[in-house]
């Protein structure tokens, strides 16, 4: 997951409050199941020591609520009165989730938030392309690519003269234009945009025609879907071919980065499964536990970092300053980095700091497949 969108919660200092919620149900007494919400998420920020005035922002952006939403949960953030951040999310919080903390309690997200890449469709037909950005906030209108018309009458099935020959000709020689269009706009908006996988829906020789036009390194993350017309849009059938692959590629991907951790962890010559020997970056291409991890954070050597959802590191108490680089697991650390009043932390909400300023990827790694030990790791952009 890119934490990039975390940026505005890290340049404004601290204390912030947190909430994670359901906003999937609707039911007859949903206004006075919302109401009942609003007071005990008041009640809770207030027995937490949130001020009055960032308890009344959550409480009057929560009132606003629509009855029915989008996602299936929600994630607010504020501080010093004002709500910074308001994000949807891809699974629903069994409970509702309050925090008061210096830094934002940002870590549950990586697991809300889902890991589906952003992906670039486009519904193409011999006319040209409608174009769709989908990614963690939904989908909406990225577009379109217009092609040529032809001009002229309709063409038979078998060409019935040599005229009639030629007007097929030329509407061949037109869909292969437009075909070039399409292809050339998508190559500007992959370029442009964040998008991490190209998906083609519509007819199957148009689409066909427009990924053998594309540059091969996109035509590897290019995906065709069988249903879909550029007439009808997204069907139920297309949106649940869309994210199974969507899910695909992200496994494809954590299983790939995975490999690399445990090649790294397992580096021979290196200084230990930690890859970390003292106060400085890890020597190895991985980090493991909170001392190598934070190391290195702290020196943006982590191209990945690696969140477990077993394991306690990820709850160890480090300690920051008011800077992302500023992270160290004592406090006398911290205090030879200059920070003059360290404040504890946990170490996960520490780290998303360091990575969504250093754009750092985050991953979570579900139970089950092999990880850090102690739940926290990172594959390291290179090794000293």
């Amino acid at each position: 997951m890119d934490v990039g969108f975390l940026k505005p919660l890290f340049d404004r200092p601290g204390p912030w409050a947190g909430v994670y919620m359901d906003t999937s149900r609707t039911t007859e007494d949903a206004p006075r199941r919302r109401t009942l919400r609003e007071r005990f998420v008041a009640d809770q920020l207030a027995e937490q020591g949130a001020d009055r005035a960032t308890c009344d922002a959550v409480i009057e952006r929560l009132a606003g609520e629509q009855v029915a939403r989008a996602s299936a949960g929600r994630a607010l953030f504020a501080a010093d009165g004002e709500v910074v951040l308001d994000l949807p999310l891809a699974t629903s919080p069994i409970d509702v989730v309050t925090s008061w903390s210096m830094l934002p309690r940002v870590a549950p997200l990586a697991a809300f938030r889902g890991e589906w890449p952003a992906c670039l469709v486009a519904f193409v037909d011999q006319a040209g392309a409608d174009l769709e950005l989908r990614d963690d906030t939904g989908s909406r209108p990225a577009g379109r690519a217009a092609g040529r018309r032809a001009h002229g009458r309709g063409h038979r099935s078998v060409p019935a003269d040599r005229h009639e020959w030629h007007y097929r000709n030329r509407v061949g020689n037109t869909w292969e234009q437009t075909a070039d269009r399409v292809a050339d706009e998508l190559v500007r908006q992959w370029s442009d945009g964040d998008a991490e996988l190209l998906i083609l829906a519509g007819d199957p020789r148009e689409r066909r025609a427009v990924r053998d036009r594309l540059p091969e390194p996109l035509r590897a993350t290019t995906e065709e879907m069988r249903h879909g017309s550029r007439a009808s849009g997204c069907s139920e059938l297309l949106n649940a071919e869309i994210d199974h692959v969507r899910a695909e590629h992200a496994r494809a991907h954590l299983e790939s980065v995975l490999d690399l951790f445990r090649a790294g962890r397992g580096r021979p010559g290196g200084p230990g499964p930690g890859g970390h020997d003292g106060d400085g970056p890890p020597s190895s291409r991985a980090a493991e536990g909170v001392p190598a991890v934070v190391a290195a954070m702290r020196s943006h050597q982590a191209a990945t970092l690696l969140l477990g959802t077993a394991g306690g590191d990820m709850r160890h108490e480090v300690w920051i300053g008011p800077d992302a680089d500023q992270v160290a697991v004592q406090r006398s650390q911290a205090r030879a980095m200059g920070v003059r009043t360290p404040e504890p932390a946990r170490a996960d909400d520490a780290l998303i700091r360091s990575a969504a300023v250093a754009d750092t990827e985050v991953l979570v790694v579900p139970e089950g497949l092999q990880g850090p030990a102690g739940g926290l790791g990172a594959v390291l952009r290179w090794h000293a």
